[in-house]
């Protein structure tokens, strides 16, 4: 017998492996399949008893390899959650040293890029009045036309939004945040990323909600002459 399982053994060795992995595969997702086969069980030389054992254990290590699976998937959720806090609250201490607005605007481009691999962030705020070196001009009633009237959050693909980042390329999807640093002076915080899956309405928000608070806090330190 044991001359006979180390011929087997060499057989699948010398087989075409993937076609076996793919066969182990299916017997682990349908072990009934031998246990409804009358042939294969007496060339596999098994009686029901064995059937039933090896469909319990084959159920067990399906159970076993989804949960590894589940498991890899949520260390991997929440090793890129730390790294994207990590990385916002980075960001913030570099805005906080923002000398006027023009520097605030170009240290939140810079983080965009290189912190969080987006292609860039832009500033805008309403007319009428003055805009900040570096930031967007918005016509009247363009935040509401961005965000939708009186909301403050934006994710996915939104096209009117394309204009804010002239000179650059399109952005696949946009994060829209509504600030307003100045009374009368509605404005938004625009991120750019190039996947168009980049942002979506079903994401979460926290982190993006939190550095465009911070960077509205920052802005109003500075009139807008």
């Amino acid at each position: 017998m044991a001359a006979e399982r180390a011929h087997a053994h060499q057989s699948i060795a010398e087989a075409d492996l993937p076609a076996w992995d793919a066969v182990r595969s299916l017997l682990l997702r349908r072990p009934e399949l031998i246990a409804d086969d009358a042939d294969l069980l007496r060339a596999l030389g098994l009686r029901p008893a064995n059937v039933i054992d090896f469909t319990a254990l084959a159920r067990v290590e399906a159970d076993r390899q989804a949960e590894h699976t589940a498991r890899q998937e949520i260390e991997a959720v929440a090793e890129a959650n730390y790294t994207a806090q990590t990385q916002s609250q980075t960001a913030i201490l570099d805005l906080l040293e923002a000398r006027n607005n023009a520097d605030l605007a170009h240290r939140l481009d810079v983080a965009a890029r290189d912190r969080f691999s987006l292609q860039g962030a832009v500033l805008a705020v309403e007319a009428p009045g003055p805009v900040p070196a570096g930031w967007r001009q918005l016509p009247e009633g363009g935040v509401d036309a961005l965000l939708g009237e009186g909301a403050l959050l934006r994710l996915g693909r939104v096209s009117l939004a394309d204009h804010l980042f002239k000179g650059a390329d399109l952005p696949g999807s946009v994060a829209l945040v509504g600030i307003h640093p100045w009374p009368h002076r509605p404005g938004l915080l625009a991120f750019s990323a190039a996947d168009p899956e980049g942002f979506t309405p079903e994401m979460g928000a926290e982190l993006i909600t939190h550095i465009a608070e911070v960077a509205q806090r920052i802005a109003a330190r500075w009139p807008v002459l």
